[in-house]
């Protein structure tokens, strides 16, 4: 290939644009094209010149490689396909290798053993449970290091051995013009070693299926969504690596009496009519057992009970929430003929405004409402 400057060669300069370059390339090829200088080969060498430039100029990979590196960053004479071992020649290496799968980390090598993966176990509370804390077994089916090759996949008495296509490496290079990467080698898939006489038990893995059981302490106050670690009970790593982490997922199910939001608990107490009119004291459930709640006299339905300190202790902070009691008066069910009579009695003794405030504001709006309509 001619050393000659290929922008110099083609007559243009280093931002002309790629019409210019193919026009000039035109002119300079009809000049010297050797059905016209017959037989010159001083001319004749000039197009292969000119022909060389313009191939260069017009490939954008080859334009960038020769502006940022001359003639070296194009000569295919630096190598071929093919694999080769060791390091990199070139500077190129470690930034190729880290996007075509794995390049030098340190100056090459084998890849480490990989640790284990980490696991998830979802774990099912009670309310109970979530709040007072508690004990659990749970079995975890992982992969745990083989004790009868303790880890190395090698049968015992053995051990594996170095690769022979990339001696121990891990990695293969693999060159094409001035690229030069390195790629993880196929033959031992990037560990350097090869086993030849693999263990039994594990069949070389040095790891093995088998389930397992742990002993998990769930802290007082979890909820749903928080989770616990447990540093090294995941799955083993390869060849001896360490083990990845197990983390327990908590989902508290539903409750039949509270509604847990945060650290308060809610909860739904039904009274009387005559409770809500009168005023008096009731039993409300907590998780701690019956408490008395104090009925102020003419409640409404709907009105929110607080309970200072009867909710959750919090996990994190180890404050503790309230109890919300919601009353709901009860409207009486199958009543008999005396009862009818009684009620009757008591509806056309409570016709005065001051006995039904919400009632006659209701009216009051909707009076308004109308009015405003018809106008």
């Amino acid at each position: 290939m001619s050393k000659r400057d290929c922008y110099e060669v083609l007559g243009v300069s280093r931002s002309a644009t790629e019409k210019e370059v193919k026009k000039a390339y035109k002119r300079l090829a009809m000049k010297y094209h050797p059905d016209r200088t017959k037989g010159d080969d001083a001319l004749e060498e000039k197009f292969k010149e000119v022909k060389e430039a313009y191939e260069i100029l017009n490939d954008p990979q080859k334009k960038a490689a020769y502006d940022q590196y001359g003639h070296e960053g194009v000569n295919q004479s630096h190598g071929g396909g093919g694999f080769g071992h060791g390091d990199f020649g070139d500077q190129f290496g470690d930034i190729f290798g880290d996007i075509f799968g794995g390049g030098r980390r340190g100056g090459g090598g084998a890849q480490r053993p990989q640790q284990g993966s980490d696991l998830r176990y979802n774990m099912e509370l009670t309310l109970e449970e979530a709040v007072k804390g508690i004990s659990k077994e749970i079995e975890i089916p992982t992969l745990v290091h083989c004790e009868q090759c303790n880890g190395s996949g090698a049968k015992k008495g053995t051990q594996a051995k170095s690769c022979g296509t990339c001696h121990g490496q891990g990695q293969v290079q693999m060159r094409q013009g001035f690229f030069a990467v390195n790629q993880t080698c196929p033959t031992c898939r990037g560990k350097g070693k090869i086993i030849t006489d693999p263990c039994h038990k594990c069949h070389g893995d040095g790891r093995y299926e088998r389930s397992k059981t742990l002993s998990v302490k769930i802290p007082a106050g979890v909820d749903t969504g928080d989770r616990i670690r447990l540093s090294g009970e995941g799955e083993a790593g390869e060849h001896g690596a360490p083990a990845g982490d197990l983390y327990v997922q908590m989902n508290v199910r539903e409750h039949e009496v509270f509604v847990r939001d945060g650290n308060n608990l809610y909860c739904e107490v039904p009274i009387s009519f005559t409770e809500a009119a009168l005023g008096g004291e009731i039993e409300v459930p907590t998780l701690d057992g019956r408490v008395k709640l104090k009925i102020s006299a003419e409640t409404q339905t709907g009105r929110m009970y607080r309970m200072r300190n009867k909710g959750v202790k919090s996990v994190r902070s180890h404050s503790t929430g309230d109890l919300m009691c919601k009353v709901i008066v009860e409207t009486p069910v199958k009543l008999s003929s005396k009862q009818r009579e009684l009620l009757k009695e008591f509806e056309s003794l409570c016709s005065s405004k001051k006995n039904k405030p919400k009632s006659e504001g209701f009216i009051n709006s909707l009076k308004t409402f109308f009015d405003d309509l018809s106008k």
